[in-house]
């Protein structure tokens, strides 16, 4: 079964959505690490064999039309899958759990993230789409 971590940006009771899908989930605050850095965070991600799912995603992938140019990921060649949820208009409590649950979801359907993120976009209108792709860059 997949290890999730939460970002301390999203709500901790996400941990519990995940643990009632039969998921292993924690979320930052749980390991000790509030108030890290994102270059701090890196280690613990990687070395836990984590999926990472945070709202912080130029920070984690780099721009979206360049992902693994720039961000923490830019030099992992190895890493248990990224999710990055945009919203621009922002994520309250129930967008944060409406948008968790699809992405729960897709885990289940499509398996792992192993070298691959999950894009999460939510628009003004409420519109949401799902969005696989490598990173590293498979032909790159």
């Amino acid at each position: 079964m997949h290890n999730i971590l939460i970002d301390a940006n999203l709500s901790p009771s996400l941990v519990s959505m995940a643990h009632e899908r039969g998921f292993h989930c924690s979320h930052v605050n749980h390991l000790g690490k509030t108030g890290q850095k994102d270059w701090e965070l890196k280690q613990t991600i990687i070395e836990g064999d984590w999926i990472f799912v945070t709202n912080n995603s130029v920070d984690f992938r780099g721009p979206a039309d360049t992902p693994g140019s720039a961000g923490e990921y830019a030099d992992v060649r190895l890493h248990a899958g990224l999710v990055c949820i945009n919203a621009p208009a922002g994520l309250n409590f129930h967008s944060q759990r409406q948008l968790f649950k699809m992405i729960l979801d897709d885990l289940k359907e499509n398996g792992g993230l192993i070298n691959h993120v999950l894009e999460v976009n939510l628009d003004k209108n409420g519109v949401i789409e799902l969005r696989r792709y490598a990173l590293p860059d498979e032909n790159a």
